[in-house]
């Protein structure tokens, strides 16, 4: 069979030189018929080739087969078995096969197994895809691993993006509340990882949802679809862009002094990322305009993510929550309260009245000295030992008040006057005593020991 060049050369001496078909023959040594065949086409016979038996191959390959069966329970995928190790226990038990034999019939076993994967066609409002991630951010000057939670629209590419402390059921149900939020409505299907705060249990291809989130899919009227077990790629658009996020918005590690401050400025970048033409020549914000139309509305009231807790008031006024210790009004004490708990704050309720706690992390205190008002004239050692924290918590003009009265009598005498001070507040409320409080310090030469005696 002749090479291609050798093709071209006949071909062109005739075509092209005007040379005869027996000189080129003569000159090239080939036939006449050959230079005839190859003016009709310009490429060589392509011949099927048959599958050539290998018989060393035949021999081994069961077993091959054998060794994996016994072998592969007793691998890891860092202990994994190979093409060499096989090779030399076949050569150990007398076989006579080469290691390049062994390598390509593994390599056959696994392309015959390799999934193939079928292109999707996403249609506006059809679906999609969720997961978090973990990212670094620096808050305060400090290095912390937060996690990022991600829904993209899978039509339009429309991104919902938000880091939050931690990948909890209060995150993910929250985040859930603010995409559809900024997505003014809710795609026909989510896809998910099965992760634990959506599913409770698998049973074969079936999922048992926690009721939460069994909650917030009823409320919104979504279908919950999960990927395999092990097969992220399943949901391979919100994967990849889960990377893109992180390398184009979040690179370098961003600072701030709250996380807050770094999910406004992220939200910022990505709204005007949206508005760049990408390689369809259209943004994301223009097919966004057209899914839009798509969504589901929203309900008339979006779904409360928050958790609801009862929890037992000691006799301290505190209460633990997550490991967390926070403090209630001390009138709650040895009482049953309700507890909201979102992922910022926790809204606390009892007989009628809410009071509104930062959010603390696991073994931290959120303590408020204003919610004791009511204890400080039975028990002046406590004024005293948390005056600072106490003054600097309500503010002007009580930490002038202190000051004078601690530079007048000393902090003893000066607690005492306070803690009349505060009774006074308990009495007649903190506005009307901070009004008088100020009319009584304005310029400054008020009698300090008489003070307490005007309200």
């Amino acid at each position: 069979m002749l090479r291609m060049d050798q093709i071209h050369v006949i071909r062109h001496k005739v075509f092209v030189e005007g040379q005869s078909i027996r000189r080129v023959a003569r000159e090239m040594g080939f036939s006449r018929n050959t230079v005839r065949k190859y003016l009709k086409q310009s490429e060589p016979d392509r011949k099927e080739r048959g599958i050539r038996r290998r018989r060393v191959l035949e021999e081994v390959a069961v077993r091959i087969d054998q060794l994996l069966e016994e072998w592969n329970p007793r691998s890891t995928p860092k202990q994994r078995v190979t093409g060499t190790r096989i090779h030399r226990q076949l050569v150990e038990e007398g076989y006579q096969v080469g290691l390049t034999t062994v390598r390509n019939y593994l390599w056959e076993k696994r392309r015959r197994k390799a999934e193939v994967f079928v292109p999707l066609v996403w249609h506006p409002g059809d679906g999609a895809q969720v997961d978090f991630f973990e990212v670094t951010v620096e808050l305060g000057g400090e290095r912390r691993k937060v996690w990022k939670f991600v829904m993209r629209l899978m039509y339009s590419g429309r991104d919902f993006v938000r880091l939050y402390e931690q990948a909890d059921q209060l995150a993910f149900l929250d985040a859930h509340v603010r995409a559809f939020e900024q997505f003014q409505g809710v795609p026909a299907r989510c896809i998910y990882d099965n992760l634990s705060a959506a599913v409770r249990r698998r049973i074969g291809a079936e999922r048992q949802l926690t009721d939460r989130f069994r909650a917030l899919v009823s409320h919104y009227l979504f279908e919950p679809c999960f990927a395999r077990v092990g097969e992220g790629h399943d949901k391979g658009g919100v994967e990849a862009r889960g990377k893109g996020v992180r390398l184009a918005h979040l690179t370098p590690i961003p600072r701030a002094e709250t996380l807050e401050e770094i999910n406004q400025a992220l939200k910022e970048e990505m709204d005007e990322a949206a508005k760049r033409r990408d390689r369809s020549g259209e943004t994301v914000v223009e097919r966004f305009e057209r899914e839009l139309k798509t969504l589901k509305p929203l309900p008339e009231r979006p779904f409360e993510a928050r958790r609801l807790d009862v929890v037992g008031v000691r006799r301290q006024g505190l209460i633990r929550i997550d490991g967390a210790q926070y403090s209630v009004p001390s009138r709650w004490a040895q009482l049953e309260v309700e507890a909201w708990v979102g992922v910022e704050d926790i809204r606390v309720a009892c007989r009628g009245e809410t009071v509104l706690l930062e959010r603390q992390g696991r073994k931290g205190r959120c303590i408020r000295y204003r919610h004791y008002l009511e204890e400080p004239a039975k028990k002046l050692q406590a004024v005293r030992q948390v005056a600072p924290e106490l003054v600097a918590e309500l503010g002007e003009p009580y930490g002038r008040l202190w000051r004078l009265l601690s530079e007048t009598h000393g902090s003893s005498k000066a607690a005492r006057l306070l803690a009349s001070v505060l009774a006074a507040a308990v009495r007649q409320g903190e506005e009307v005593v901070t009004r008088a409080l100020e009319t009584a310090l304005q310029g400054g030469h008020d009698d300090p020991p008489r003070l307490h005696q005007r309200l």
